[in-house]
């Protein structure tokens, strides 16, 4: 049975500093303290002294070593050491906000006692945290952290639309604000037909949901007429769609509410990354063993300002409803 890995004693470093000043190799050191190399190796490069302006001085010391090492230690157990700061940080959790959004958040407002991230990743997948299931507060409920780069299959293809390669540089740089990506969310077949449209703006990734009864392409351009027709012009400018049957109405968007449509590449779903992350966020409110035709307006408007009211990353950790009101504030201003 493998054995569980042991941190370095200040025995052990006190052993490494008086090898290292003898220019004893790597290897030799790791075979008599009976660790791997690469223990070594790490060791000597994160506890290692540097002087930049008295750099003979720079070597590896024991104590300093030590002391790198306990610091290092006392910043990722805020969370134990600050009981307050992990009630706060397992209430944003709660909340739908993601490690990252908190520290961010954080960050922002200056508190006085700020974690990263890692540091609440490192408590979640912890002995404590794994024992309290610290870990089910987090975005994907995982005990471990998975692999990224997971990919969905595009859906069908569609013609007569007009591809991403025809636009503008400033709507695919995010450059101008009113320019949307949509989805739909579908749920198990035995739910039936009800599904949700999932609709973000890509400047500031403010998130519209509705209810759709079906998945036939007139209704839900109607809704999405329906549902941007309050904004101003500008405020909706386009849509970026998928090549989905449900979009084959697309034209009717152009004669409803003037806005243009473009088409993502076939097999290429990370040309509309915004709202497939989105839907992403989405998932934790309406996995797809939701009962769909139980949604109600009201708990999708729930969601949505859940999900507008969380810092993102990108935003500088403002909020998508923020940075929403203030560009459409913005062009109001200009409009008047």
């Amino acid at each position: 049975m493998a054995s569980h890995y042991q941190h370095l004693s200040f025995e052990e470093r006190r052993k490494i500093a008086k090898w290292r000043e003898g220019k004893m190799p790597v290897p030799e050191i790791a075979d008599r303290l009976s660790r791997p190399a690469s223990t070594i190796y790490r060791e000597l490069k994160r506890n290692t002294y540097q002087d930049a302006e008295l750099p003979q001085y720079s070597g590896y010391y024991a104590v300093t070593a030590q002391d790198k090492y306990e610091r290092r230690r006392a910043v990722h157990r805020k969370l134990v050491v600050h009981p307050e700061v992990k009630a706060a940080v397992e209430d944003a959790l709660k909340a739908g906000w993601s490690p990252e959004q908190i520290a961010g958040r954080m960050r922002l407002e200056q508190h006085r006692i700020r974690v990263s991230h890692e540091t609440i990743y490192r408590f979640a997948y912890s002995k404590l945290g794994l024992a309290e299931a610290f870990y089910r507060h987090l975005p994907e409920h995982r005990r471990r952290r998975r692999p990224r780069n997971h990919r969905r299959h595009q859906r069908s293809h569609i013609q007569d639309s007009q591809s991403l390669c025809h636009r503008p540089s400033a709507v695919a740089e995010r450059q101008e604000f009113g320019h949307w990506e949509c989805d739909l969310m579908m749920f198990r077949k035995e739910n039936g037909k009800v599904n949700v449209t999932s609709l973000v703006e890509r400047v500031s990734r403010f998130t519209v949901v509705m209810r759709n009864e079906d998945r036939h392409s007139e209704p839900i351009m109607e809704a999405l007429i329906a549902g941007l027709a309050p904004l101003p012009a500008e405020a909706r400018q386009s849509i970026t769609f998928d090549r989905g049957t449900e979009f084959s109405a697309w034209r009717r968007l152009k004669d409803g509410i003037g806005a243009a449509s473009w088409f993502c590449d076939p097999q290429a779903p990370w040309q509309k990354g915004t709202v497939e992350n989105t839907n992403g966020r989405l998932r934790k409110h309406l996995p797809r063993s939701t009962e769909p035709t139980a949604l109600t307006n009201r708990y999708l408007r729930s969601i949505c300002q859940s999900l507008n009211s969380t810092p993102r990353k990108c935003l500088g950790y403002r909020t998508p409803a923020e940075v929403f009101e203030s560009n459409l504030m913005a062009l109001r201003n200009r409009l008047e």
